[in-house]
């Protein structure tokens, strides 16, 4: 017989406890007055966020600066997912001024679009060049 083949119980066999006997409550008029807002509404849902997918090319270097983060988070006990390390830098720079912004962006060169070709992957592109 094969052990991943679930064997079918009977309601009799699945517990060999008798039922506990049901005990009603009386409720006194105090207790059934709500309860005074102690506490936020828990059941209120999240909005759920409309989620987008894209593809990007990013060059080998900076990919392996994304697996070190990983890793410097691990070992900070917040393990993170590449998605989640890219929506923090994107909301750090966010938050910055007009100067740092600029500063950090003209710290990154431009990369030729679409995907590269066996050439162009072995080699790093450099800013200004076509």
């Amino acid at each position: 017989m094969n052990s991943k083949i679930a064997r079918k119980t009977t309601p009799a066999a699945k517990s060999s406890k008798p039922a506990a006997p049901v005990r009603k409550v009386a409720v006194s008029a105090k207790a059934s007055k709500p309860a005074p807002a102690a506490e936020p509404l828990a059941a209120a849902p999240k909005p759920k966020h409309k989620l987008v997918r894209d593809s990007f090319t990013i060059p080998k270097t900076e990919y392996a600066v994304l697996e070190a983060l990983k890793v410097r988070a691990a070992n900070l006990a917040r393990p993170v997912k590449k998605s989640e390390l890219l929506r923090a830098g994107i909301s750090a720079l966010n938050g910055m001024s007009d100067k740092a912004f600029l500063a950090a962006m003209n710290g990154v060169p431009s990369l030729k679009t679409g995907r590269p070709s066996g050439a162009e992957a072995a080699a790093p592109a450099v800013k200004g060049t076509k």
